[in-house]
């Protein structure tokens, strides 16, 4: 099963309901639609189980208001690109390609 990392925050928005977008630069997972995918913390265990609804490819100074639809909002885009660039230990601008991933939760882990 694929797997999907994120941040100890944003698994809370997603176990809530309120994340079911996120945004991957250099999927090397090749992440498509209908794919049932293991979501946890970043050195943790499985928080859920969520199925990808639909991938979208862009760029970061391309992305709709659609593509902002369930993400965490940032302060500014000196502030998204900031925060990608630390995720993902290099420098993010406009031109940065990215996929922009819908997706359901399937279930949550069950302790």
């Amino acid at each position: 099963m694929k797997v999907l990392k994120f941040q100890l925050e944003l698994a809370d928005l997603i176990l809530r309901d309120k994340k079911t977008t996120t945004w991957r630069v250099n999927d090397e997972k090749d992440l498509t639609k209908d794919d049932i995918v293991s979501a946890r913390v970043h050195g943790g265990d499985e928080f859920a189980q969520i199925e990808i609804t639909s991938v979208k490819e862009t760029t970061f100074g391309e992305l709709k208001d659609v593509d902002w639809k369930g993400h965490e909002n940032f302060k500014s885009k000196k502030e998204m690109y900031d925060v990608y660039s630390s995720y993902y230990k290099m420098k993010i601008t406009p031109t940065t390609k990215l996929k922009v991933i819908k997706f359901r939760k399937l279930k949550e882990r069950q302790d």
